[in-house]
């Protein structure tokens, strides 16, 4: 198996970040996990939205943060779009009440606060782990051999 390989993204303006994650849309199927960490103002739940609202090809479309909710669902017929803010979870066992199971199999899970996943992160799953910066935000991607050719890098 190859070794992961990752990308640093600087993200000098908000558009910067929507951009990425509407590449990184365009290139997600069913199946994929896509795990954002990063502090409170990193940038996590900008990516998340401009994610959706590319995949949906709907600019307007609202889409609320899940920190109450914890899962917001989203059809989209390449797969739902399952967008999932652990932060309120204090057991890793609590993401299978959730149904987090059906949505790593049947559709594309964007998940914030990751690590309250604890051992049970897919080992496939674009990481991309955010950082707020006084002149700018960064995104280092940290992507397996089933994304790396899906967004055309090489070694």
């Amino acid at each position: 198996m190859n070794s992961p390989l990752s990308r640093l993204h600087c993200l000098h303006h908000e558009e910067d970040t929507q951009r990425l994650a509407a590449d990184v849309a365009a290139q997600a199927r069913r199946g994929d996990v896509i795990l954002l960490s990063g502090e409170i103002g990193a940038g996590k739940s900008v990516f998340a939205r401009a994610f959706i609202r590319a995949r949906l090809d709907a600019p307007g479309e609202d889409v609320p943060s899940p920190t109450f909710t914890i899962v917001q669902t989203y059809a989209d017929p390449r797969g739902d779009i399952w967008h999932m803010d652990l932060y309120r979870l204090t057991n890793s066992d609590e993401v299978y009440e959730l149904g987090i199971e059906e949505a790593f199999e049947t559709g594309i899970c964007l998940i914030e606060w990751p690590d309250r996943l604890g051992a049970d992160s897919p080992a496939d799953a674009l990481q991309i782990e955010m950082q707020a910066g006084p002149e700018q935000h960064t995104a280092m991607i940290t992507a397996t051999a089933n994304w790396t050719e899906r967004l055309g890098w090489t070694g």
